[in-house]
């Protein structure tokens, strides 16, 4: 398990490239390394590279490939007539901490891989050839992308096609451009899970929309907040599809711009659509589909949702259909629904205990306050963080051992340490490289700290000591968020620990 350091300003690609004062220069020399598992690629911060990212290479599971980078300042860039980061065939790696901008394909692209993890990823600018999207993944398994940011790129913000498991958590799109470009397409996936992102297409030049799933099956979409766009969800087709509690407004620009659409391309079958906020647009729920389809759409719940300032209906259904809609709330102002004669005769979809109030937002507050004053007061899981130190002596080579949550304390006595210095911590930990030597981290506030002495500065006679810190953060595995605290290390010089 070897680290490799790349620095566009500093480095040559004569060098060694395994620590810091005798870095690479270019990406290009990483790729013909032949990297292993377990192999870790830190870019320094401020550096910039022209050129495409090919990863060749596999990790294993317990010992995934990373890109990461290492150093202070911005994060890498890597600039790309093709694409940013490209991978054919290669498995278990993890892309974390870079900024990717400029490109004229992908920032990011994988076809036929397994189990890869994107994290805390800038793109920008990406797609100048409006062929794909910002992320591309096809025909893969075991995707996940999170705490990543899209802004100002041609074509789909994430296009995501035949990948069986597939999360994107917490991500941050803005501005999706192109004639065909979504925030986020996902095409004949499985086991989906779309979570906590902000997807903002209100300045996007795309007639088009915010999410859209087609044939996906066993997905969940939910907490999402959804903007704009000329629609916000288009579920078209698929099996078992929960659609839950997600904000979804500022749809317009059709008549037949809807907040959650589906039938238009499939059949769907088995659909959960509950909880959701849909408001400031046209048409709510729309199961629809196009002139003289003949597909199956069976099981569609749509229940307690909100709608409010809707120019057309909370519910429309124009096509044969089975399910029910109840115990929605829709403002007065909007038409409850709009459902085909034929469909009414058929008594295949209810519509039944839905509630008209005068205005939402004075309901929902009157909801909560009651709820509030008829459950228990939530206790507040306070989480105590205490500065750590760590003190060694130059001559000691060997990693030093700890643990950063031992003296912190929580009220469900849990501890999870999310953020390391400035960085995530994932699941696979953290690598970070600080002015004296290099620490990893893990989520359970494990850490082992080599120092480098070559990075010491001369003490002459080494009468006394040197020090840095990194900052953490640590939760109780909810929301709950301690106080930031540090790490200081002491760095003797003189053989002596006080």
């Amino acid at each position: 398990m070897t680290i490799y350091y790349v620095n566009s300003a500093t480095g040559s690609d004569r060098n060694g490239g395994t620590d810091q004062k005798s870095a690479f220069a270019t990406l290009s020399k990483v790729e013909s390394l032949g990297l292993k598992p377990g192999d870790s690629v830190l870019l320094a911060k401020g550096s910039v590279f022209n050129e495409q990212f090919d990863i060749k290479h596999s990790g294993t599971e317990t010992a995934p490939i990373k890109i990461g980078s290492y150093g202070t300042g911005a994060a890498p860039v890597i600039h790309s007539g093709g694409d940013g980061i490209h991978s054919l065939y290669a498995s278990n790696i993890v892309i974390e901490n870079l900024k990717i901008s400029n490109t004229g394909g992908a920032a990011i692209y994988g076809g036929d891989v397994t189990n890869w993890t994107v994290r805390n990823v800038e793109i920008a600018k990406s797609g100048m050839s409006q062929d794909a999207g910002a992320v591309t993944f096809r025909n893969s398994k075991n995707v996940t992308i999170e705490d990543s940011k899209i802004s100002d790129v041609k074509g789909d913000g994430f296009w995501i096609e035949k990948v069986a498991v597939v999360k994107l958590l917490n991500n941050t799109v803005t501005s999706a451009n192109g004639s065909t470009a979504d925030a986020m397409q996902v095409n004949d996936s499985s086991n989906v899970l779309i979570k906590g992102n902000h997807l903002d297409q209100t300045h996007a030049d795309s007639p088009k929309g915010v999410i859209v799933l087609v044939r996906a099956t066993d997905a969940v979409v939910e907490d999402n907040v959804l903007t704009g766009g000329g629609f916000g969800i288009s579920a078209l087709a698929g099996k078992t599809v929960a659609i839950r509690d997600n904000d979804i407004s500022g749809y317009h620009g059709y008549s037949w711009s809807f907040a959650v659409g589906l039938g238009d391309q499939g059949s769907a079958r088995d659909y959960d659509i509950s909880g959701n906020h849909i408001h400031d647009g046209a048409w709510g729920v729309a199961v629809s589909g196009a002139t003289g389809s003949n597909y199956s759409l069976t099981n569609i719940k749509v229940h307690d949702n909100v709608f409010d300032d809707l120019t057309q209906a909370a519910l429309k259904v124009d096509r044969p259909a089975s399910g029910s809609f109840t115990n929605n709330t829709i403002e007065t102002g909007v038409k409850a629904t709009s459902i085909s004669p034929a469909i009414i005769d058929a008594h295949t979809f209810s519509v039944s205990n839905n509630h008209t109030v005068a205005n939402v937002e004075t309901t929902l507050a009157s909801t909560e306050t009651k709820a509030a004053a008829t459950t228990e007061p939530a206790v507040d899981s306070a989480v105590v963080a205490v500065h750590d130190n760590l003190k060694i002596l130059t001559d000691a080579d060997a990693a030093r051992h700890g643990n950063l949550l031992e003296n912190d304390s929580s009220d469900n006595d849990t501890l999870v340490l999310r953020r390391f210095g400035d960085e995530t911590v994932g699941k696979h930990g953290l690598t970070v490289t600080g002015e004296y030597g290099v620490i990893h981290v893990d989520q359970e506030g494990n850490y082992a700290y080599t120092l480098d002495d070559t990075k010491l500065p001369d003490h002459g006679d080494h009468n006394g000591y040197v020090s840095e810190s990194f900052s953490y953060g640590t939760d109780d595995g909810t929301s709950h968020h301690g106080d930031a605290n540090t790490l200081t290390v002491f760095i003797h010089a003189d053989g002596v620990l006080s």
